[in-house]
């Protein structure tokens, strides 16, 4: 009762003050004749961090908001419920247990890291293509399904990284296909409504791909062994008294870090690819064509970038990196045809966080994404509801984001035709 009291109290304060912060500030800016476009999640932060102490200097000042205030308010916000909650429930593992605590930020960071990764592909296709792909999450599940039987049925003992290569080449060519025969005809004026009309073709390819895979494989669950075992690391030295063994499959350094072998083996994949990314984006002339038509498809045209050759390898690529995600992580989870139905929603959620055709936003949204359910998780008691409660943590950071900042994180204006820009 205590804890409801105590809690509830500061939630209600924070509340009531942050919308308070986001409708004024939003006015007095106005009134002013200064920018406004992030004026209200400004003002809704600082009222959640400090109540009117914090929006009477906000009000009388109006500063120009930069990146300061865009986010030190955020982070104090968020550090005024951490202390709500650990004055309010002392003996939590969240408050009392710090080994604890490092596990479930190690642990949210890696988790984040593939979200973020898997919300890349998707956040490209729409930068280049402005249509969001519904069937992102069975590129996903089809690139598990055929690390799975290339391994464990069809060849058993191969390398894996035979089997993920194989995964990658195969949506690739499926994506290439698939937009070359149906979402070209966007682009060509034969089709009357183009934006449904992606909508819809991609949702078809989401049901075809499912329960195709489904007649095929059939619906029982399936898990593919782990990749790469890790050593027992002994760090400083194996005389180190601090020093506790653990399970083969697992890391733990000094009772502090625990990490799971098969999310860890694909969170440093997924960097490294996205380093290949990156460099692919930025230093290729296939690279800088993509980004120019994501930024003006019109004067990319003039200057002899084909837009529709790049449209298809957009799509090909998006589907790739979804299907390397799902590639990495058949290892750590059962695996079946509707395995992609979360990972796609977590998706949407990410990229709406930040900001749509925003690539940094979309890795970064990631890992917020993946702390925030690894704090929800770890502070919840009851290990039932915590886990039942993990999809609902998507989802009060997306209405969240809708609210505050619709544009999300890394949000840009959409010129020139372009849908967005790296």
């Amino acid at each position: 009762m205590e804890f409801s009291y105590i809690f509830w109290s500061v939630i209600g304060w924070m509340v009531f003050w942050a919308v308070a912060g986001s409708l004024v500030t939003r006015r007095v800016y106005l009134r002013r004749d200064l920018d406004t476009s992030n004026a209200g999640f400004v003002g809704a932060m600082m009222g959640a961090a400090a109540g009117p102490f914090g929006l009477a200097p906000l009000w009388i000042k109006t500063p120009e908001i930069g990146k300061r205030l865009l986010v030190i308010p955020p982070l104090a916000a968020v550090g005024l419920i951490g202390i709500a909650f650990g004055l309010a429930d002392p003996s939590n593992n969240c408050v009392s247990n710090g080994s604890f605590v490092a596990s479930q930020i190690m642990n949210g960071l890696i988790i984040g890291i593939i979200y973020g990764f898997m919300a890349l592909g998707l956040s490209l296709i729409f930068s280049i293509l402005g249509v969001v792909s519904f069937a992102h999450g069975e590129f996903y599940m089809i690139g598990g399904m055929i690390v799975y039987f290339m391994t464990a049925v069809w060849f058993p003992g191969v390398n894996p990284a035979i089997a993920i290569l194989a995964a990658c080449a195969i949506t690739f060519a499926l994506g290439a296909a698939f937009e070359r025969l149906f979402l070209t005809p966007m682009y060509e004026g034969k089709i009357d409504r183009p934006v449904e009309y992606g909508i819809l073709i991609t949702f078809g390819l989401a049901f075809t791909l499912q329960y195709f895979v489904q007649a095929v494989a059939g619906a029982n669950p399936f898990k593919a062994r782990r990749f790469i075992d890790f050593p027992i690391l002994r760090l400083p030295s194996v005389e180190d008294p601090w020093l506790i063994k653990t399970s083969r499959g697992n890391m733990q350094l000094f009772d502090t870090v625990s990490i799971s072998n098969p999310r860890f083996t694909a969170a440093v994949m997924c960097i490294l690819v996205l380093c290949a990314l990156l460099y692919f984006l930025h230093r290729t002339w296939t690279g800088k064509a993509l980004r120019a038509v994501s930024q003006d498809r019109e004067a990319a045209a003039i200057a002899g970038i084909n837009p529709d050759r790049m449209n298809m390898l957009a799509f090909a690529l998006g589907g790739m990196i979804a299907a390397l995600a799902g590639a990495m992580l058949v290892q750590a989870f059962s695996w079946l045809p509707q395995v992609g139905a979360i990972p796609a929603m977590r998706s949407f959620v990410i990229v709406v966080l930040g900001g749509l055709g925003s690539l940094p936003g979309a890795f970064l949204g990631g890992i917020i994404v993946g702390l925030v359910e690894a704090a929800g998780t770890g502070c919840v008691p009851d290990t039932q509801r915590a886990a039942s409660y993990i999809p609902a943590y998507g989802m009060i950071v997306l209405t969240l984001t809708l609210l505050l900042r619709p544009t999300g994180l890394f949000g840009r204006r959409f010129a020139g035709g372009a849908h967005g820009k790296f």
